[in-house]
């Protein structure tokens, strides 16, 4: 029974998960803004705060959670990617019994992974740091069995 729950629950993620995978176009930051111009502000940014990532926060296309009051943020190059999700979840205030994830370059990160280290890795040719977001109800309300 827990085995067949397991099996169920996990092919329900992997379905959810891809269709997130689908959901995730080509940023709306990258198409209102050209690639010299992104370029020139990621560079401008980085020589000023040298201790700060530059970060574009987007929603995925089809997410059912709130969006973000702005896409744009500095963040503290020795911040955990936990406690970005958590800033996150402030910033769009995200009630306690929804779920959020992150992804970069269409991969979930570690939540314990350092954001400059993750920056370092996959950081656009632009200079700047994508992080899409998406949610879904916490696990509760599934009816899987």
């Amino acid at each position: 029974m827990v085995c067949q729950f397991n099996i169920k629950f996990f092919a329900f993620l992997m379905v959810e998960f891809r269709q997130i995978y689908i959901n995730m176009a080509k940023s709306s930051f990258k198409q209102e803004h050209g690639l010299e111009k992104r370029r020139a502000e990621a560079s401008r940014i980085r020589e000023k705060y040298t201790d700060r990532i530059p970060v574009i926060v987007e929603k995925a296309e089809r997410s059912d959670i709130p969006n973000i009051d702005k896409k744009k943020y500095l963040v503290p190059a020795d911040l955990t990617v936990g406690q970005f999700v958590y800033v996150i979840r402030k910033r769009i205030k995200l009630s306690a019994e929804k779920a959020i994830f992150i992804f970069v370059d269409n991969v979930l990160p570690p939540t314990g992974a350092i954001m400059s280290s993750i920056y370092d890795e996959k950081k656009d040719e632009d200079g700047f740091l994508y992080v899409t977001y998406s949610g879904e109800n916490t696990f509760g309300d599934l009816n899987l069995v």
